[in-house]
């Protein structure tokens, strides 16, 4: 067992949301989900938690009602190999129902905050100063990263 799981609220939709986040990557699963008894205090026999796991981390959703929202304030990021892999989970969640938010940031239908990062990117912002920053400027101008118009602004191109 995991020593520390992350635990994200939803209104009703953490199972769709968990299914949809299981979609995304290869290697996860949902692991299982547990039902509202008559003790409430949501409809008895409706989803009250999910636990699943994406690329061996596990999470746990749950539906606890809609007092509370996501923020920027916590955000899960994906460090992508390329940039196809980019592009896929960005796009994935773009059409699931997400908006663009700025610098790799995404937010999905739930309005979970995701941070879809190439990890090229690390090196991009490390270095000679002169070239972080003008891969940085670059980086402000995008909604989803392109490593290679990031790489050609490091390189002064």
């Amino acid at each position: 067992m995991q020593k520390i799981v992350t635990n994200i609220w939803y209104d009703t939709d953490a199972e769709e949301a968990a299914e949809f986040y299981c979609s995304l990557f290869k290697d996860a699963r949902i692991t299982d989900v547990q039902k509202y008894t008559e003790a409430g205090p949501g409809e008895p026999g409706s989803t009250l938690l999910v636990e699943f796991e994406l690329s061996g981390q596990q999470f746990i959703g749950i539906n606890g009602g809609g007092e509370f929202q996501h923020t920027h304030a916590m955000s899960l990021q994906v460090n992508c190999e390329d940039q196809a892999e980019v592009d896929r989970v960005w796009q994935a969640i773009l059409d699931g129902g997400g908006r663009e938010i700025q610098c790799g940031w995404i937010a999905d239908k739930w309005g979970v905050n995701w941070q879809v990062v190439p990890v090229e990117v690390q090196e991009l912002l490390k270095g000679d100063s002169e070239a972080v920053s003008r891969a940085t400027r670059a980086m402000f101008e995008m909604k989803k990263i392109d490593v290679r118009a990031m790489r050609k602004a490091y390189d002064g191109r």
